[in-house]
């Protein structure tokens, strides 16, 4: 799994240079570079030159960069894989994916290119059919990550809108699941209504704790809320500290657990505060 953060994932249309050039000084783990919904039909020739351009001009420093390309079926992904291939992209974001065979066909075109030998690949869970077949496409080649893909979700299966998202959690838990079991990152889907703080929080929340890696965003002003959400919090840092040396204190005495707080420390519990630990250095280093 990829060690960097990704409690940001910021959607940039790749139409906008100002955008682009503006993208290398936010504060985003990871950029999603678009072709697909972003960009107006009449837009995606030129929109796909400025993306690349971009990407072998800019340089956006440690963020991940994912680039979301139109479904090979529609008339504009080709064209936009052809012309992406040329920057080395570090991993293309395919939209639509409703089985691991889009995903294989995708890896094919990759290995026919010298320039993508290490481009990864990221899919987006937006529809029944691939929630359904999300165990097969974490494992299908080059996958590294799931992007929940939470506005089409709903629209195919007819959800209603609830602040609490219970109609969609199925939808959410199972590709999480898959991705977990995979070993790659999965990032929760866009909260629409960027000047709400309140709801934006409150949303990033419950992803965290069901355990998404971060959240996709559509608006720089959402990133502060994200960032802190996803971030290990002061107390969680120093518990797993205290956690992990009582239980070497324990392991030295030929003891198998500690106690931390009046609860009890055992080996699952330092794995977790290992994973705390190397988050907070992963996020210090990006931050840097």
């Amino acid at each position: 799994m990829d060690t960097r953060p990704f409690r940001s994932v910021l959607y940039i249309p790749g139409s906008k240079e100002r955008a682009l050039e503006k993208a290398t000084g936010l504060a985003t783990d990871a950029i999603i570079f678009d072709l697909e919904d972003a960009v107006a039909v009449d837009e995606k020739a030129n929109a796909r030159r400025t993306l690349a351009q971009a990407l072998q001009t800019l340089d956006y420093g440690a963020r991940a960069r994912l680039v979301r390309i139109n479904a090979l079926s529609s008339d504009w992904g080709a064209a936009d894989l052809e012309v992406i291939a040329a920057a080395r992209p570090e991993a293309i974001l395919l939209p639509k994916v409703d089985e691991a065979a889009h995903v294989e066909a995708l890896a094919r075109l990759l290995d026919a290119r010298a320039e993508t030998a290490d481009t990864r690949i990221w899919a987006m869970m937006e529809s029944p059919l691939g929630v359904l077949n999300a165990h097969a496409i974490a494992r299908a080649p080059r996958m590294a990550g799931f992007i929940m893909g939470t506005n089409d979700l709903a629209k195919d299966m007819g959800v209603r809108f609830r602040p609490d998202r219970l109609p969609l959690m199925s939808a959410l838990q199972l590709p999480l699941i898959a991705a977990r079991a995979a070993g790659i990152i999965a990032v929760d889907g866009v909260y629409n209504a960027f000047r709400d703080e309140d709801g934006l929080r409150a949303e990033c929340e419950q992803g965290r704790d069901m355990g998404f890696d971060g959240k996709t965003l559509i608006h720089p002003a959402q990133l502060a809320i994200a960032n802190a959400v996803f971030a290990p919090s002061g107390a969680e840092i120093d518990l797993a500290g205290r956690q992990i040396a009582a239980f070497d204190a324990a392991t030295a005495r030929g003891e198998g657990v500690a106690v931390v707080d009046g609860k009890i420390v055992e080996n699952l519990h330092i794995v977790t505060a290992r994973q705390v630990l190397a988050r907070a250095d992963a996020i210090a280093a990006m931050t840097e």
